[in-house]
């Protein structure tokens, strides 16, 4: 079956960095674009980044400039590196290959002021 399993969230400070990764397995991940969304308490989710198989990349407007989504086919794995972090990128961070669409589970991200 399909698995995408979310890892490197935590706490970090204001200004800090993470870098979140996504292994996926059972599926030709190649073929798939992948993207990370967000969704913070009481808020709907949301696009955070996302890259094609092409490797063509966009961002949302609130994150560019800070936070870079690459991929590697060999690894099958996907990953987002947050730099500048801010209190309100404090969210629940969840990894999606499409199409059709497949989540992971979540990794939680916490940035303190």
């Amino acid at each position: 079956q399909v698995q995408l399993v979310e890892s490197g969230g935590g706490l970090v400070q204001s200004g800090g960095s993470l870098r979140l990764s996504c292994a996926a397995s059972g599926i030709i991940f190649s073929i798939y674009s992948m993207a990370w969304y967000r969704q913070a308490p009481e808020k709907q989710r949301e696009l955070v980044a996302a890259i094609t198989s092409g490797g063509n990349i966009n961002y949302s407007d609130s994150v560019k400039g800070r936070f870079t989504i690459s991929r590697d086919n060999a690894k099958n794995t996907v990953y987002l590196q947050m730099n500048s972090l801010k209190s309100e990128d404090t969210a629940v961070y969840y990894c999606n290959a499409r199409y059709p669409h497949y989540w992971g589970q979540g990794t939680q991200v916490t940035v303190s002021s």
